[in-house]
């Protein structure tokens, strides 16, 4: 494991195979990690190709420094772009899960000249924007109001409560995407989705698909996926859908 420091003497956690292109960037979820089941098939994936790979932990995520109730999605995003910039090298192809997603459109802006293509695994596009308006119960918004923070449940991992901050949510308001103009992301999109995903609904990824300028977007619904998509069967089609992407280029140095 690496350690690339930010200009506020924070650092960012991060792995990176060396290896041909193009390359591929994996952006993990919310309070996941660069160790979860996708990033770990997908560096095995990438090293039997000899083909370059990244992964790394956002802003008190993981093995990164900072506190996880203290961040946003512009930290979040600004995190993902500096690894883009000072780790990888060449055309890469970012692969997003859940609100990997999200920043993963975000790097795809404002660095177009070298996004090849993109993947969202259960993208999940302004989903701040949905806790706020309809994902918080009375409890948890007066927990909100009186001290600036909320819990949420986890279903995954150790069981801990998720935190929710109001910067958070304030915060994630000016990054969201699918309420506004077009997206003009013009590479190709794959967007896998499990139409069992108990938070992100499978229908994100169908806006998703309309926004975006791009011509070559294919939404892939599994019929019974959860959230997550890491089951193996759900790990072999992103290894087919990224060939399918990548496979008519040859690999090169």
């Amino acid at each position: 494991m690496k350690m690339l420091s930010r200009s506020d003497d924070a650092t960012i956690a991060y792995e990176h195979v060396p290896g041909a292109g193009p390359g591929i960037v994996f952006l993990s979820g919310f309070n996941s990690n660069m160790q979860g089941d996708k990033a770990l098939y997908l560096d095995q994936w990438c090293r039997e190709q000899g083909r370059q790979f990244t992964r790394f932990d956002y802003f008190g995520h993981g093995s990164s420094s900072g506190d996880f109730a203290e961040g946003t999605l512009g930290r979040w995003i600004e995190d993902a772009i500096h690894v883009f910039d000072e780790v990888t090298d060449g055309p890469q192809l970012l692969v997003g899960s859940s609100m990997g997603g999200w920043i993963m459109l975000h790097v795809a802006l404002a660095r177009s000249e070298r996004v090849r293509a993109l993947v969202g695994i259960a993208a999940a596009p302004d989903f701040t924007r949905g806790l706020a308006e309809h994902g918080l119960s009375p409890e948890q918004k007066l927990q909100l109001e009186l001290s600036g923070l909320c819990f949420i449940d986890n279903c995954y991992d150790d069981g801990e409560p998720y935190p929710i901050s109001q910067q958070l949510l304030e915060e994630g308001a000016g990054h969201c995407l699918l309420g506004g103009e077009d997206i003009a992301i013009p590479q190709p999109v794959r967007l896998l989705h499990g139409q069992c995903d108990g938070d992100i609904p499978w229908r994100t990824s169908l806006k998703l698909a309309e926004k975006l300028t791009s011509t070559d977007v294919e939404v892939h619904l599994v019929k019974d996926g959860d959230h997550r998509l890491s089951r193996p069967g759900d790990l072999a089609r992103l290894g087919r859908t990224l060939q399918a992407l990548l496979g008519q280029e040859s690999v090169h140095g």
